[in-house]
């Protein structure tokens, strides 16, 4: 049946291909046919969700070093052999083995008005932990580093640090904002102890009001005393800024047993399609297997992954036969050490490979809106070419910038573009690094439209490079 959407797609094709030579409009329709075979094929198949749906039910939170981040690997692997790719194999990668210990607790002590109250924290990964007695002090609130600094060693020593500031809620982008806040947990806690505080708490990494604390990694500093970091909620952070405000005696007291534990031996999980006329060109597509112990790693990373996966499903259960090599690659410990990205990069040098891309999906499995290209602007202007291919499905924002945290190693090595798979970011720091980021929340038709959208690139990349593009097509 004719109906009007698709005569809208038809009547974009024509009016395309009478603008191209006769050459180009034979490669566009040739292109634009097989990226709506992949996009059908995605949106009717229910691998790519059941195979989320396991490793978060079945396997869960995956955090570097545990049982459960063995357990991914293993799955992992056996999902792609499974599959008849050419190659999978395993790549060693030693990595940092922290644990939580009990749940947390934060309690606000002696404030005037509401006296004791139980505020959500979480402690923040690499943390050291308080003892089992626990660590209470008066708070002291800042909103930057240049505040703590003035306050000086005399308003801060031997108290707890509260860095209070909020994501700026005016960037369209959430990541943007996020961006413009995550510095207080990273160096929150050197900056802290360097002026004599024995504690840390860093208001969530969200833009809402919630109760959930969000946690992420910290970084301590040789030779600076580790003290301990927490994150505490956005609503438990809203209200210890007010009781602050009219009793600044107030005290705060946590408890929490996390440690660093030796490192541990894990794997980057590797399969790949060999491409078929230029196999020593590497195209990569990836998420990151290991995800926070808090809740399940659904929306990070584990749809980053299964769609990783699918872009290989894709290309073979359509019998597509990529010029470059296809490798899909599951990066072990991103959450805290980039340890996989790192050892990826390392060997690939080693081994004098030739990356031509690489794509990175880490943002969530959230609605499609672009990509992201970090590189030259030849291969920036290549991709813009095809964005009459990519923007029936959504695709309308390919921009400067992007890539990823375990492709970033990569630049510098040959001509690689990094590109980051951009889904919208209204919701994803929601769920980041919390409890909450569970299978639910994840929608099975905007995960399947992001690995058809990440398969449509690797399939454009694939077939004509990234060299030689031009933009004036598009303008």
């Amino acid at each position: 049946m004719l109906t009007k959407k698709n005569l809208r797609h038809l009547m974009v094709a024509a009016a395309t291909a009478l603008t191209l030579p006769a050459m180009a409009q034979q490669n566009y329709a040739q292109d634009s046919a097989t990226i709506k075979k992949i996009y059908d094929n995605a949106l009717t198949s229910f691998e790519s969700y059941e195979n989320l749906r396991y490793l978060t039910k079945n396997i869960g939170a995956r955090l570097s070093g545990s049982p459960q981040a063995a357990a991914a690997v293993e799955w992992s692997r056996q999902v792609m052999e499974e599959m008849s790719l050419d190659r999978v194999y395993l790549q060693e990668v030693m990595v940092p083995h922290w644990v939580r210990g009990d749940k947390e607790v934060g309690r606000i002590i002696n404030s005037k008005l509401v006296g004791t109250a139980d505020a959500p924290i979480c402690a923040l990964g690499s943390s050291v932990g308080t003892g089992d007695a626990g660590l209470s002090a008066e708070v002291v609130e800042v909103k930057s580093f240049e505040e703590l600094e003035k306050l000086g060693k005399k308003n801060v020593k031997g108290k707890i640090v509260f860095f209070n500031r909020p994501f700026d809620n005016t960037h369209i982008e959430t990541m943007r904002a996020y961006g413009g806040a995550v510095d207080q947990r990273g160096g929150g806690p050197v900056a802290a102890a360097k002026l004599g505080a024995v504690g840390v708490l860093v208001r969530s990494m969200t833009n809402d009001f919630q109760d959930v604390p969000h946690t992420g990694n910290t970084r301590y500093e040789e030779g600076v005393t580790k003290i301990p970091a927490a994150a505490i909620s956005t609503n438990g952070a809203e209200q210890l800024s007010k009781l602050l405000k009219n009793d600044p005696g107030l005290k705060f007291y946590m408890r929490m047993t996390c440690q660093t534990l030796p490192d541990v031996l894990s794997y980057n999980v590797i399969g790949e399609i060999k491409g078929s006329e230029k196999p020593d060109e590497i195209i990569v597509v990836g998420g990151h297997l290991d995800s926070w112990d808090l809740g399940e790693g659904a929306h990070d990373d584990g749809t980053g992954c299964v769609q990783s996966i699918e872009v290989l499903r894709l290309m073979k259960d359509l019998g597509l036969k990529p010029k470059r090599t296809i490798r899909a690659v599951m990066f072990m410990n991103e959450e805290n050490g980039l340890r996989g990205g790192r050892k990826y990069a390392e060997l690939a040098k080693a081994q004098g490979e030739k990356h031509v891309a690489a794509i990175e999906s880490d943002a969530g499995g959230f609605t499609p809106r672009g990509f992201g290209i970090d590189g030259t602007e030849a291969q920036y202007n290549k991709v813009l070419t095809w964005k009459k291919l990519l923007t029936p499905y959504g695709l309308h924002d390919i921009v400067r910038g992007g890539g990823g945290a375990d492709i970033g190693p990569l630049k510098g090595q040959g001509s690689v573009a990094l590109i980051g798979f951009d889904p919208d970011s209204q919701r994803y720091f929601d769920y980041h690094h919390t409890q909450i980021d569970t299978f639910e929340q994840v929608n099975r038709r905007e995960m399947q439209l992001g690995a058809a959208s990440m398969a449509a690139l690797v399939y454009l990349i694939s077939e004509h490079g990234l060299e030689g593009g031009s933009a004036k097509a598009q303008k």
